[in-house]
């Protein structure tokens, strides 16, 4: 986790954050399934970071990429595009393991892309919005946090 720039006292921040860890701990999960060929375990973690990313990605979408896009509108709508594409890998686990025998590769390239996602976010969108953002701006995001909600484990809240 960054520390350097002290955004991390942003509650917002925080939480996206510790969901960042979450996600970037069962990537390792994943691919310690692939690596024993257990593809019914990777749609289970796929689920499962599906489920973490729900109510994170709405935070940002819904409350602090529009506080940040009229200043970077190129690098939020790269950001999202991002978030789609991960959607849409981690969609074909929804209901179960996927048919497609070409899935367990997708999501391991997906995670690798998501893996770059957190950085970008972590190290260019976090700090830009302490710089740019007002505590109004921040009662807004907070607000979208209250209405989605948190799906991380007690663990990883502390």
């Amino acid at each position: 986790m960054c520390e350097y720039c002290g955004c991390q006292d942003v509650t917002a921040i925080g939480d996206l954050t510790r969901e960042h860890d979450e996600v970037v701990g069962l990537m390792s999960k994943v691919r310690n399934a692939h690596a024993t060929g257990d593809i019914d375990t990777m749609a289970a973690v796929a689920r499962r970071i599906a489920d973490i990313l729900a109510p994170h990605t709405a935070v940002e979408e819904e409350g602090l990429f529009p506080l940040l896009a009229d200043d970077f509108p190129d690098q939020i709508a790269v950001l999202r595009a991002e978030h789609r594409h991960v959607e849409h890998v981690l969609a074909a686990a929804a209901t179960g393991t996927p048919a497609d025998p070409g899935w367990p590769t997708a999501l391991l390239d997906v995670l690798q892309d998501l893996r770059t996602h957190i950085l970008k976010e972590q190290d260019g969108v976090f700090p830009a919005a302490l710089t740019s953002l007002t505590g109004s701006d921040w009662d807004a995001v907070d607000a979208v946090r209250d209405r989605v909600g948190i799906r991380i484990s007690p663990a990883a809240s502390r």
